[in-house]
């Protein structure tokens, strides 16, 4: 039997026999396959006959193995077809008792009008709609839509009333909340059906899972942090905007009636499956494959595997840059220093931009002078670096980092005479960057040095924080500890909830009901103790029992309850999710939950655990990254 990796395989892996120690061989994981020991990308290579059919409820039998010919590199399929994507429903205008007032008057708008006006209304409770940047923005693109009649009379967004527009829409979510059970169901076998005839493709023969096939619906762009472009619209995505990937002896997909794709192309050197540039950013949207699928789990795989690989370089690579920090070529030290940072702080190397991108987001190749201010002492600490900039998605990255002597001196000199504006690595650019990451290691990126540190961060914050005595609770406390300082590493910040101090009250209130209920409780075994101390008889031994059986349970709720405050409390402004799901190795996670012996659905939802069932089938106990 051949075997290879891949969310289809995760239920036979277990079953298979491994040879002593095959978990920890990676990063060449060995199986068996025809008596011989092959690793996965091999298995890819080969010729592969090899199926497995798993029945679906409701379905066709899911074709969930593959039958692989022997393929080029950049080729990723034969076949591919699909129906295209899913293009939001068209605007339903308002009914006649909704109005949009302006100057205290009613005012009946167009039809592109009203609709824009309506992505304004349904925001009105959001703290956006309060934003300077977003209310100009909002109002300049809304004026684009408007009638040159509309125009004339709409000149100030301080005199427009959305009020019964915002009404309108709250009345009509809470109506949602309050459907029957039929009215419920109806829907969900309705978008049941949507993804039948949309969300899945014919890929090589098999039917795959497409991950987001609905194109993004109109409405007003928010961003992240203080993005210059919060409050322009995002208009309607048309089928005359998309280009359709699928092979050629395949059906093409039909756009909706009345309209064209703007392409049709054949190119199986890339894994999307439509595309097309959306209006905000002119950035590249894509229909993908779902991440459970089985070139999803590969690619995956391949990712962290080459993280795997630069532990082999790591120490090498280091020493090199801290070589070049007193090489003669200022180009060397620029990109030596910079090198350390992309190490040591997880920073982005930065994309080059296009000329008039509006957001003024940097990375560690674009910092600029004023970015950076340097401290001989600060802190209780020598050299110290203040970081201050705008990263991706316009979040700010703020950081005071004591650094070595030699990049302290280095960074003396690169400011030296620059104004702020300046860059601070005036010789080096990203492309040169990669191009010397490359040099260094197959694959090497600046992503792959951020993949590498979250995933040993991980390693070694699980392998400080837990302890086997610990209860499943804590244990898992733990865990999330370990996951936010990746999360801390690699800046994934989130503004607080304007629920959440609701939320925690809520918590609270149940913590302290709770706390009640094992006061009643504990009151009530010394009770029952005392009864089966007087009486002595099975009837009173059996109420003592049943009695700190119950105090027990009632702990471990008040326990867990007390946990969740923690972590709500310390995760409250830093996203876990983006790290968890992009840079660290779930295998790391998988074999962590074996050996403390705590459930994969506390870490992994279901969606994650099938987007992860590659690593699933891979880990044991034992893995380390």
């Amino acid at each position: 039997m051949r075997f290879a990796p891949g969310p289809f395989l995760m239920e036979l892996a277990f079953s298979l026999p491994f040879p002593s120690g095959a978990v920890n061989c990676l990063p060449s994981p060995d199986h068996f396959a025809g008596g011989r020991l092959v690793t996965p990308q091999q298995c890819l290579r080969e010729e592969n006959k090899f199926s497995i059919s798993k029945e679906n409820p409701g379905q066709d039998n899911l074709i969930v193995g593959w039958e692989e010919e022997k393929r080029e590199d950049r080729v990723k399929w034969r076949q591919l077809e699909h129906k295209g994507p899913y293009f939001a429903p068209p605007y339903e205008p308002l009914p006649n008792g909704v109005c949009f007032f302006y100057d205290g008057k009613p005012m009946r708008l167009s039809v592109k009008a009203e609709e824009v006006a309506t992505f304004y209304g349904r925001m009105l409770d959001h703290e956006y709609t309060t934003k300077e940047v977003f209310r100009k923005n909002f109002f300049n693109d809304w004026r684009k839509e408007m009638t040159a009649e509309e125009r004339e009379v709409i000149k100030s967004l301080d005199k427009c009333d959305f009020t019964e527009i915002h009404r309108y829409f709250v009345d009509k979510a809470a109506a949602r909340r309050v459907l029957t059970r039929e009215e419920k169901q109806k829907l969900k076998e309705e978008a049941e059906k949507l993804q039948q005839e949309f969300g899945y493709c014919i890929l090589d023969g098999h039917r795959e899972k497409i991950g987001n096939f609905k194109t993004e619906p109109p409405g007003l762009f928010r961003g992240r942090g203080d993005h210059p472009k919060m409050g322009m619209l995002k208009r309607r995505v048309m089928p005359e905007d998309v280009v359709i990937n699928c092979s050629r002896d395949s059906k093409i997909p039909k756009p909706p009636a009345g309209h064209q794709w703007k392409e049709v192309r054949s190119d199986n050197t890339v894994m999307w499956l439509a595309a097309w540039t959306e209006s905000i950013q002119n950035s590249i949207k894509y229909v993908m494959l779902n991440p459970c699928s089985k070139l999803k789990g590969e690619k995956a795989w391949q990712k962290f595997e080459t993280a795997r690989r630069l532990r082999g370089f790591v120490d090498e690579i280091r020493s090199q840059y801290r070589a070049d920090w007193k090489s003669q070529e200022m180009k060397t030290r620029q990109r030596a220093v910079a090198l350390y940072f992309i190490d040591k702080l997880a920073l982005r190397a930065g994309n080059e931009k296009e000329d008039g991108e509006a957001a003024d987001t940097v990375g560690c190749c674009s910092l600029r002078v004023e970015h950076v201010q340097l401290h001989p002492e600060a802190d209780g600490c020598q050299h110290v670096v203040e970081f201050d900039f705008p990263g991706k998605d316009s979040i700010r990255y703020y950081n005071r980092v004591p650094v070595e002597k030699p990049v302290y001196k280095n960074l003396q000199l690169f400011m030296k005479n620059k104004d702020p504006q300046d860059d601070l690595f005036d010789r080096l650019t990203t492309t040169s960057l990669n191009k010397h990451l490359h040099e260094l290691m197959d694959g090497l990126t600046a992503k792959v040095f951020r993949t590498y540190n979250a995933s040993v961060t991980l390693q070694e914050q699980l392998r400080a924080l837990t302890r086997a005595e610990d209860s499943i609770a804590a244990k898992i406390l733990s865990y999330n500890r370990a996951n936010r300082a990746v999360a801390i590493l690699c800046n994934h910040q989130r503004a607080t909830s304007s629920t959440f101090e609701k939320s925690m009250q809520n918590l609270q209130t149940k913590i302290q009901v709770k706390k009640e209920q094992v006061a009643e409780a504990r009151a009530e075994l010394r009770k029952a103790r005392a009864e089966h101390k007087a009486q002595g008889d099975g009837k009173s031994g059996s109420v003592l029992e049943k009695k700190r059986r119950l105090l027990e349970k009632l702990q471990e709720q008040l326990a867990w309850l007390s946990v969740q405050a923690t972590d709500k409390e310390e995760n409250k402004q830093v996203a876990l999710s983006t790290s968890k799901l992009n840079y660290l190795d779930p295998r790391i996670s998988i074999a962590w939950c074996k050996r403390f012996r705590v459930p994969v659905e506390k870490i992994y939802s279901k969606t994650q655990r099938e987007r992860f069932a590659w690593a699933l089938a891979m880990a044991g106990e034992d893995f380390e990254f």
